[in-house]
């Protein structure tokens, strides 16, 4: 008998390793989806928080709101009855009184309303916050049947029926004030990118690059190397991170043109900044703040962290540079060769009139430097940040666009400048929204405010218990990986250590480690995971250097992997020597 073949349908047979990475906008709506029923599942809680004391790097006095960890409830209904007992014991002790704040006459003319109508904005109009009544009474205030969600409705806004998820855009796109994420950031992004369009359409990196490579062929090999190690420092000395988006992006021609890629520019920028933010040993944004809140000496163990920034450094760049070369030697081996393509198209169409390195384009370069100089002038010495950096890289676009119309340079005009600001903002509106998306995460877990009821403070609070029974290694490194975890939700530096140290400290010297090493732990965390989430400002630089997410992800995950070895190594260590 013929054996006898299937016939050939003519459906192809879908290639699984060829499956496409999801859209970074449809990552980023899967993760807050999963946020939002996470929300049916877990309770709201919160904490009391109070004002400590921290000085600075700088040796400056500064406060911080942190949460008090021993203070943690579920979100419960107020039990009235039993409020209005222990508010009428309290209008006969005049010293409790005073010592609380409360009018006397206030309270008795509230005891005379009617209890069943109460809220919690009417005692805090009687300075009786949520807060004031649980020091005093306990639970005792509460309705403990029923543990309470902060469940996010399927649609709303604030001034109709509440925030919903499908809102998260807009929500997060307004979120937060100049100086932070997401409308600061947002807007630092789409100046950049506007005055950046201006710098471009101007021609002078163009030819300063032409320049450069003519009077120093063989010299990349050692520039990238030093650059990453410089900005490397500008993580670990001054918390160098949304700083190196317009630097990112003048890179990316730059790198291109030497022969590597944009993603070589990316990381000899804003990772070499990460890595050395996760060695820190005196970042005023992170390792500062985190000492400051766990009560330890700010600065504290410095030569431990010192070699580990020398070794880390060291590594990081020597997986740059492999990669590098490898790009350098065949540019199609690039994981990020077709994205590039407009770049090397537009160097290898420049015409030879074009490449010539004239007055004007020496002085728009000359301009970038000195604003480049100023920043870090800025950042370091005056406390400069995102609105001061926005309109210094504004102030570099214009001066470079009047330079450009005085010397009519590529037949720029004053219109001409306006599109190519224009043309910018576009460029990277895309990014900027990416942001705001991000920020929906923690919006829909409740919020980062540990004094307001959220279910992101309950798996904060959670996890803290969690490991408070485990073996000292085993709690170190969990400690770790929470960190790294929680990075995800909350990526700001100062955030995640107001939100995470005063549980992460205390927890240490449970499990009998100091809390240096729960400090530790958070830096590790914190660092240089804001090189993997896709929620960072790593994705934001990526994006704006024209690298897929999926490119992305390629070359990073190994070098994540080797960090992620290389901090479980610090991390044995720094338990077995007792630091």
């Amino acid at each position: 008998m013929p054996f006898n073949k299937k016939k050939n349908t003519g459906t192809p047979k879908r290639d699984y390793t060829k499956m496409k990475t999801p859209h970074t906008y449809a990552i980023i709506f899967a993760a807050i989806f999963l946020c939002w029923l996470l929300t049916f599942l877990v309770p709201a809680g919160k904490f009391s928080t109070h004002k400590v004391e921290y000085t600075d790097s700088n040796g400056a006095v500064k406060t911080k709101t942190v949460l008090m960890a021993d203070t943690f409830r579920y979100s419960y209904r107020l039990d009235r009855e039993a409020v209005k007992d222990n508010l009428t014991a309290m209008s006969g002790d005049e010293a409790l009184m005073e010592s609380l704040g409360v009018d006397h006459a206030e309270l008795d003319a509230f005891l005379e309303t009617d209890s069943s109508e109460w809220t919690q904005e009417d005692l805090d109009e009687l300075g009786l916050t949520d807060d004031v009544l649980y020091g005093q009474y306990g639970e005792s205030i509460y309705d403990t049947s029923q543990k309470l969600h902060k469940t996010a409705k399927v649609w709303g806004t604030e001034d109709f029926g509440g925030f919903g998820f499908l809102n998260y855009v807009f929500e997060g796109l307004v979120t937060g004030d100049r100086s932070g994420s997401a409308v600061g950031i947002c807007a630092l992004i789409l100046v950049v990118g506007g005055s950046f369009g201006i710098i471009m359409k101007t021609g002078a990196i163009d030819a300063g690059i032409y320049a450069f490579i003519k009077k120093t062929k063989g010299l990349e090999r050692l520039a990238l190397p030093l650059l990453f190690i410089l900005f490397s420092l500008g993580g670990a000395t001054f918390g160098m991170a949304e700083e190196c988006i317009p630097f990112s992006m003048i890179m990316v021609p730059f790198v291109i043109a030497l022969g590597y890629d944009s993603i070589v520019a990316i990381t000899v920028t804003y990772v070499a900044s990460q890595v050395g933010n996760a060695v820190s040993w005196m970042s005023p944004f992170s390792v500062a703040v985190a000492q400051g809140i766990a009560g330890i000496p700010v600065l504290s163990g410095a030569g431990f962290r010192l070699a580990m920034w020398v070794i880390v450094t060291l590594l990081s760049a020597g997986y740059m540079m492999i990669y590098a070369e490898k790009v350098r030697k065949n540019p199609a081996h690039s994981v990020v060769y077709e994205s590039d393509a407009y770049f090397r198209g537009r160097m290898d169409s420049v015409s030879e009139e074009e490449r010539e390195f004239s007055l004007g384009h020496k002085l728009i370069l000359l301009e970038m430097l000195a604003v480049l100089i100023w920043i870090i002038w800025g950042v370091t010495r005056e406390g400069y940040y995102i609105p001061e950096i926005a309109s210094q890289f504004f102030v570099m676009g214009f001066a470079a666009g009047v330079t450009a119309v005085i010397f009519k340079l590529n037949d720029m005009t004053v219109n001409g400048m306006a599109s190519a600001f224009q043309s910018g903002v576009a460029d990277l509106a895309g990014t900027a929204v990416v942001v705001g998306m991000a920020k929906g995460i923690l919006l829909v877990l409740g919020g980062s405010d540990a004094n307001v009821a959220s279910t992101l403070n309950t798996i904060l609070y959670t996890i803290g218990n969690a490991l408070a029974g485990v073996p000292s290694f085993i709690g170190a490194l969990f400690m770790y990986l929470f960190q790294s975890c929680f990075n995800l939700i909350v990526t700001s530096n100062s955030g995640q250590a107001a939100l995470t140290m005063p549980i992460m400290a205390p927890t240490a010297e449970l499990v009998g480690l100091s809390k240096q090493i729960a400090v530790l732990a958070y830096q590790f965390g914190n660092g240089f995971a804001d090189c993997f989430w896709p929620t960072s400002c790593a994705l934001c630089c990526g994006l704006m250097g024209g690298v897929p997410l999926n490119k992305w992800y390629r070359f990073v995950t190994p070098l994540f992997l080797m960090m992620l070895v290389l901090e479980f190594v610090f991390m044995t260590i720094a338990v077995w020597i007792g630091y």
